[in-house]
């Protein structure tokens, strides 16, 4: 089961919140963003729906907890198994209930002591879930004891049915699982904990998981916040596989107590080994462990919830992957400058830097933010940073006035990124055979002839109303402009070169015979030159 859409309203917080293009083969959907974004409210809606299955709310608790405002809250929910369209308090249209199946923890799990009080037939028909999402998920208790019984009657029956069999062997066939997990999650020969023995509870003494670590035998109670997280986890997906099957999985903060490369190792180890291929992981974090795994996994989308107005209608997509922005949600740019001392930090567009950082520039580093009003908030908030923005359709008087208020801030002088990668005199460096320089340059020239009336013009004044510098400062705006204008109409190359987007504007057919990456484009004398000219 995998979810592809999902629209709220009135919801919690979201007023009107839709996430969409989720791909079908996305088996992690990592949730990103600062505390009290919204992240945990997502989760709340799967819980209420599964919920209503074996412990229904009343509808004016539901509305209570659930609902925002007065107005009725509803959700819509299009799976790989079927669709919900659901009220609170209501249920209106449900398709396949019996296939929808969603299975979650709360960030509040972790059990610090274990009892000698559990219920292991709770688990089959889920009854010691939660009744909301925020309550203490206690469910680890049950867990161990169905555990410890599995172990017990595996190696019961072979006594009460009169067959040898090598009890030490069973006892390792439900042990080994588990402690594979934990050697791959703890690394380290110093830090990895293993079970090596388990004791049933009695009505005066509490059950015991006992694990070795280095030279010591360690009781569950006395593991570290950290280790508890993990074999809680674990042991979840060991107990409750069958729940898992088929399932959206909703786990809030799996990362609580974990440094990064255990955050890594973590996510990595339940998304590749414990979620099923018919299901689908969704949890949310801001830790750098879990943001670098879901960046490099194929399988994995990022939704990013982070400074957005959810009063408002919100519609969220999964992030590109080469966007790296999203780190900023586990190192804030802010230290950026403390962790690299020796080094200019300056903020550019969208994925620019990776490709700018491959110029080498001396003692200085590239970090790309999201677009161009965040390149213009970084030096706004802090005239000490350094920013490079595309220039866009922003005048050659306004860049002067702009960069007189803000002299760490700088601007290209073309369009884009993309104008100078593509520029003439950068392809004609590379020389790629067959390469015509006269005819390339008059195929830019028709192309921005054919559309300068019927779409470069127009969009002229709708993006000079999104410049988060003239909205900061109107004085720095020309209300004119005819200057623009008028280069884009001159025949003169570099004068309409300035405003025509190389990277939207242009149809890259001519360019697309030399197979010429990006990587190779910023390789140039040229190219590196006019960069190192623009921050001077």
């Amino acid at each position: 089961m995998k979810i592809k859409s999902i629209q709220l309203k009135n919801f919690k917080r979201f007023t009107d919140l839709t996430i969409e293009n989720i791909p079908e083969q996305a088996k992690l959907v990592l949730l990103i963003g600062a505390n009290g974004s919204g992240k945990s409210s997502l989760f709340d809606v799967f819980n209420y729906f599964q919920t209503q299955k074996t412990k229904p709310s009343s509808r004016d608790e539901a509305a209570e907890y659930y609902q925002k405002g007065n107005s009725i809250a509803e959700f819509s929910i299009d799976t790989t198994n079927g669709n919900i369209h659901s009220h609170i308090g209501i249920q209106t249209f449900v398709e396949n209930l019996e296939a929808l199946r969603f299975f979650g923890r709360s960030s509040i799990r972790i059990v610090p002591t274990l009892g000698n009080k559990g219920n292991p037939y709770a688990i089959e028909e889920d009854t010691d879930r939660p009744d909301k999402f925020i309550d203490n998920d206690i469910r680890f208790v049950n867990d161990v004891y169905a555990y410890i019984k599995q172990i017990d009657d595996a190696m019961r029956e072979p006594i009460f049915s009169g067959i040898k069999a090598d009890t030490l062997q069973i006892f390792r066939s439900f042990i080994d699982p588990l402690n594979q997990s934990l050697s791959r999650i703890f690394d380290s020969e110093k830090s990895v904990i293993q079970i090596i023995e388990y004791a049933s509870s009695t009505p005066e003494v509490a059950a015991k998981l006992i694990f070795q670590k280095g030279n010591s035998k360690i009781n569950y109670d006395l593991l570290s916040h950290g280790e508890k997280q993990v074999v809680v986890l674990l042991l979840n997906f060991i107990v409750r596989k069958k729940q898992y099957e088929d399932a959206i999985i909703y786990i809030d903060e799996m990362d609580c107590h974990l440094n990064t490369t255990l955050q890594e190792n973590l996510l990595k180890e339940i998304v590749e080994n414990w979620i099923p291929d018919s299901s689908q992981l969704w949890t949310a974090s801001h830790a750098l462990g879990f943001i670098e795994y879901a960046q490099k996994t194929e399988n994995a989308v990022i939704l990013d919830f982070d400074s957005l107005n959810f009063d408002v209608p919100q519609t969220i997509s999964p992030e590109p992957k080469e966007v790296l922005d999203v780190y900023d949600l586990a190192i804030p740019k802010s230290i950026l400058s403390k962790l690299f001392s020796d080094k200019k930090i300056i903020f550019c567009e969208n994925k620019n830097d990776e490709y700018y950082n491959l110029l080498g520039l001396e003692n200085i580093l590239f970090v790309g933010v999201r677009d161009s009003r965040d390149v213009f908030l970084q030096i706004k908030r802090d005239k000490k940073r350094f920013s490079l923005r595309d220039r866009d359709f922003i005048s050659s008087i306004e860049i002067t006035r702009i960069q007189k208020k803000y002299p760490t801030y700088k601007i290209l002088r073309y369009y884009n990124f993309e104008n100078y990668i593509y520029h003439p005199e950068n392809i004609a460096e590379i020389n790629p055979k067959g390469f015509n320089k006269t005819a390339y340059i008059e195929d830019i020239i028709n192309q921005k002839n054919n559309r300068i009336s019927y779409t470069i013009l127009p969009n002229l004044i709708s993006s000079r109303q999104n410049y988060e510098e003239f909205k900061t400062d109107e004085k720095l705006k020309d209300e004119n402009t005819d200057s623009i204008v008028d280069d884009l109409s001159s025949a003169d190359f570099e004068k309409f070169y300035q405003f025509f987007d190389m990277k939207k504007q242009y149809n890259h057919q001519y360019l697309s015979k030399f197979n010429l990456s990006r990587e190779r484009l910023v390789s140039t004398q040229w190219f590196k030159k006019q960069i190192e000219n623009i921050l001077q």
